[in-house]
């Protein structure tokens, strides 16, 4: 039996009829046709399905869709700031090569905006540790910390800037 949830879904608020024993994953991607989140493992290993919820990066593979009533939650399709213009670490990842397949690219971004959004200026052993729940099986992790990287250098900047 359905249960209808409401919940801020990429900053809109949203109803959804869902099967409670669904998982989010399933959820954002067959009933609220965001498919930008991809099942990888499905079993939260490889970081695929990241999505922001209530703050915090988690595996929506492990979140049973009942669990997100009231909650707010940024998928990939959130990040991006327009139809015309993408976010600097989307940017990034397409200037640096950080994505060959692009399977993997979704949960990285997604992980990368909490990682910023929590610590605007991350040290190489930070951004490491928090893109340690994501794999990559094409192009390593040199091009996605660069990546990240620059997109933190570039946002302080322009921070800096505003406050000049």
């Amino acid at each position: 039996m359905k249960q209808i949830i409401s919940l801020t879904l990429n900053e809109e608020q949203r109803e959804l009829a869902i099967e409670p024993h669904h998982t989010l994953l399933d959820t954002l991607r067959n009933d609220a046709c965001l498919t930008g989140t991809k099942k990888g493992c499905d079993v939260g290993e490889c970081g695929s399905c990241t999505v922001i919820l209530d703050g915090k990066p988690v595996n929506s593979c492990l979140v049973l869709a009942g669990e997100v009533n009231g909650c707010k939650i940024t998928t990939i399709e959130g990040i991006q700031r327009s139809c015309d213009e993408v976010h600097p670490l989307q940017d990034n990842f397409m200037k640096c090569g950080a994505a060959q397949c692009g399977f993997c690219t979704p949960g990285f971004i997604v992980m990368a905006k909490a990682l910023l959004d929590e610590n605007p200026a991350p040290s190489t052993d930070e951004i490491r540790f928090a893109i340690a729940g994501n794999i990559c099986r094409c192009t390593g992790y040199t091009k996605i910390i660069e990546a990240i990287d620059r997109t933190a250098g570039q946002m302080n900047e322009s921070t800096q800037g505003e406050t000049r």
